[in-house]
């Protein structure tokens, strides 16, 4: 059964986000392609830190980047399984958009 979201209700939206990793192994990323394929490169990383998404639920590492200027976050929850090549995944904060009549 397919949980109901609600207009104006948060959401996770994953996305591929490109990185790169430091020598001394801190992963950063450098852009974000949307889900209609659309890439946003990330000027800058401001903060990275254990966090839950408030608005959409879920656990993580949040990135607070800058994107065209614009201050916003990014999350990356990991994987429970310890090997392989499925490490985890990146998703976005959105909002079911409301519909005006």
């Amino acid at each position: 059964m397919m949980k109901q979201v609600l207009p104006g209700s948060a959401y996770k939206a994953y996305v591929t986000v490109y990185v790169e990793f430091s020598a001394d192994g801190v992963m950063l990323p450098r852009q974000i392609v949307w889900e209609d394929g659309v890439k946003y490169g990330i000027d800058r990383v401001l903060d990275i830190r254990p966090s839950y998404a408030a608005k959409a639920g879920g656990q993580g590492d949040r990135y607070t980047v800058m994107v065209h200027g614009q201050r916003t976050y990014i999350y990356f929850e990991r994987s429970a399984s310890l090997s392989g090549n499925m490490i985890g995944q990146w998703f976005v904060e959105r909002k079911v958009p409301v519909l005006s009549e």
